[in-house]
């Protein structure tokens, strides 16, 4: 059996704590796309841990496999791994494997990712630069370099020498040297640590599957910042949506299949691009205040904005959503009003979804419902019969219009701080 994490919004919804929930029982911990411009943050026991490319799993000490479908920068790998040891986190070959026909993120990639977005002035998407967009460029391209091809020094100089070829021009006009010797000795050296780890994953997670074991897909970023159904071009270089498992790892069964969607109790976003429920005002300071919304990877101000349930309901039906994990409901607490976003008006036309044109989106005035506050803590409540008969009424308006159960709530960064309204982790 498996279970599939990803977020509804545009990213940090809190994935990083419910993965850690779900993977006690889990045999696997399983990353399938992204690279390390996502981030998750655990808290446990007052220690906190700060992963980019790790499954959270790793924390717990399980199987945590890297997938195909992600790009890997091999030098903040090694960088992550060495601060985790330091925290008293044990990583071998035993508990992860990375997969050896994953795409690598060099040092150009950064490069090429700074001059694409001064390239594109004021209409800058706000990329992390972390070169993990030019990275699936090559890869699409076929002109990657795989942790595979580390281990063979004339194929990895061939290949080398002819990515920085087919880039020659761009880095040049950047006034950008690229040192290939250079690379070329770093590769070389880093493939030594890291060819321990280096696997077929996808023959692990089919045995681990026939077996009926339990594996944890855990996504990163958001729904919302998918290649295809995000909010193009302001989305992330891969697929974000619970499909991507499949060809982002080589797993090949379908049955006994559970996808967790985390949504937050309001809507964040990092960078550029269309926000229809945002608050520029003192509402969304306060949001952003009280919920620390500071990225992990960039550390940059996220913006805020009142719950937009169509955007969560597009995710819910494009994923295949089954249960929601709601966070942050405590950071509501104070607040006399709330408002959910039921439909939108663009050119005097009522949608009750967000229309993948830019310029529709752009134009998106949202539809709000009112709904009253319950001005009492909520914070580290862990039974559903405790929440305020407001806050109750805010999560079941959410769920007639989104069309699934909140089966998880999140009322604080402590695994203990969770209401498992449906028994979900009580089982596990």
């Amino acid at each position: 059996m498996f279970y599939t994490v990803i977020g509804t919004q545009w990213g940090d919804e809190g994935k990083g704590k419910i993965v850690d929930w779900l993977s006690f029982k889990a045999e696997a911990v399983v990353r399938f796309q992204g690279g390390n411009n996502a981030g998750h943050t655990l808290k446990i026991k007052n220690k906190i841990f700060k992963l980019n490319l790790l499954p959270s799993g790793i924390i717990r000490g399980k199987k945590c496999i890297i997938g195909n479908g992600v790009v890997l920068d091999p030098w903040a790998l090694q960088e992550e791994i060495l601060k985790l040891k330091k925290q008293g986190i044990k990583i071998n070959s035993k508990n992860l494997q990375i997969a050896e026909n994953i795409c690598l993120i060099l040092p150009l990639h950064k490069i090429l990712d700074s001059i694409n977005e001064s390239n594109r002035g004021k209409e800058s998407l706000g990329t992390t630069k972390k070169g993990i967009g030019p990275a699936y460029e090559d890869k699409i391209g076929r002109r990657s370099i795989r942790l595979c091809d580390l281990s063979n020094k004339k194929i990895l100089k061939r290949k080398l020498d002819n990515l920085i070829s087919f880039h020659s021009l761009r880095l040049k006009k950047s006034k950008m040297n690229i040192n290939a010797k250079k690379i070329l000795r770093d590769l070389i050296s880093i493939y030594k640590t890291l060819k321990k780890f280096s696997y077929p994953v996808w023959i692990t997670i089919n045995k681990l599957g026939k077996k009926n074991k339990l594996i944890l897909f855990e996504g990163a970023q958001g729904s919302l910042l998918d290649i295809d159904f995000g909010t193009y071009p302001y989305v992330t270089s891969s697929n974000t949506s619970s499909g991507q498992i499949f060809s982002g790892t080589g797993f090949g069964l379908k049955q006994n299949n559970k996808v967790f969607g985390i949504t937050k109790a309001y809507t964040t976003r990092v960078g550029a691009g269309p926000f229809p429920t945002e608050l520029n005002n003192k509402i969304g300071d306060y949001l952003g205040k009280k919920g620390k919304e500071f990225g992990t990877v960039t550390l940059r101000k996220r913006r805020c904005g009142w719950f937009d349930a169509n955007l969560v309901k597009q995710s819910v039906l494009i994923s295949g959503v089954e249960n929601i994990v709601l966070t942050k409901l405590d950071v509501l607490d104070e607040l006399d009003e709330l408002k959910i976003c039921i439909g939108y008006r663009i050119n005097g036309k009522k949608f009750d979804y967000l229309p993948f044109g830019e310029n529709l989106q752009l134009k998106a005035k949202p539809i709000y419902k009112k709904i009253q506050g319950w001005k009492k803590s909520t914070y580290g409540l862990t039974k559903w019969s405790d929440l305020p008969a407001a806050a109750k009424n805010y999560i079941k308006i959410i769920e007639e219009i989104i069309g699934v159960d909140i089966a998880i709530i999140s009322t604080g960064p402590e695994r203990s701080q969770t209401i498992d309204r449906k028994k979900i982790l009580g089982n596990l």
